[in-house]
């Protein structure tokens, strides 16, 4: 029995000897390649990186895929930075008068209350474009938040699953194949083009000669319900200037409405 295990002992210290003499082959070794010329083996060897790229001047690098017909720029950039100006110093602390002294419910119903104007405007264009289901939607929560919701003040018509769905003039000849035109920066009211600077002007007479609720008379009598709509479409609005932190906001800003415009039209 001492020499089988003998015997073992020794064989085991053999084999650790030649395993010890062995090259010692990964097996996470990567393979050798021979033809590197097809440029997936290292694909970033040829790139060449600047290393004080800063976060700026990749911005400006990016600019050429922000393009925008935008022939009237020099204009456009003077009524942006006044509205930007206007945003800060008048519109904005208005705003936050308005929160301060008038609470979150009333804030919401007078909210609700021109949503439900707004719903008129976006009927008439549902129906010029033949868009049927978005119609019906529309005209549902006309009845529900009319009548339920007393007036508009309330919105059981989005609870009920019937959502807001936007439609303007603009959209509308969109629709039709009218170019959307240079880009325009309207005064206040930001970012624009031609076509949809008509549609504003129609959007508005319509909304006028249609009186819903009596509001457009009402409103002729007592021009502070126009301050007031004003104010509440500055409230509801998330957007605020200055907080891309870039000096390239004005190029994006015009992209994103024109995107943002097409993808509505397309809709």
């Amino acid at each position: 029995m001492a020499k089988r295990l003998l015997l073992i002992a020794a064989l085991l210290c053999a084999g650790a000897v030649h395993a010890a003499d062995a090259p010692i082959v990964s097996k996470a070794a990567p393979v050798q390649r021979l033809d590197n010329d097809d440029g997936f083996t290292e694909p970033l060897k040829s790139l060449k990186f600047n290393p004080g790229l800063d976060a700026q001047e990749f911005e400006r690098s990016s600019l050429n895929a922000l393009n925008v017909y935008d022939p009237l720029e020099s204009w456009n950039r003077r009524v942006y930075h006044f509205n930007y100006r206007f945003d800060e110093w008048v519109f904005l602390p208005v705003v936050n008068g308005y929160k301060y002294v008038t609470p979150s419910f009333v804030r919401t119903g007078v909210s609700n209350f021109f949503s439900n104007l707004g719903d008129i405007p976006n009927l008439l264009n549902s129906l010029l474009q033949f868009k049927g289901k978005r119609s019906m939607s529309t005209t549902g929560r006309l009845i529900i938040n009319t009548t339920i919701g007393i007036a508009g003040l309330w919105d059981p018509a989005t609870m009920m699953g019937l959502t807001k769905q936007s439609e303007d003039f603009g959209q509308t000849l969109g629709f039709y194949g009218v170019p959307a035109g240079p880009y325009f920066v309207l005064p206040i009211l930001g970012p624009s083009n031609f076509r949809d600077t008509g549609g504003l002007v129609f959007d508005f007479t319509a909304e006028s000669q249609i009186n819903f609720l009596n509001v457009a008379q009402v409103s002729e009598d007592h021009p502070e319900l126009y301050l007031l709509r004003a104010i509440d479409r500055r409230y509801t609005t998330s957007f605020r200037y200055g907080q891309m932190d870039s000096p390239f906001e004005y190029e994006k800003v015009r992209y994103v409405y024109t995107e943002a415009r097409k993808l509505q039209i397309s809709e």
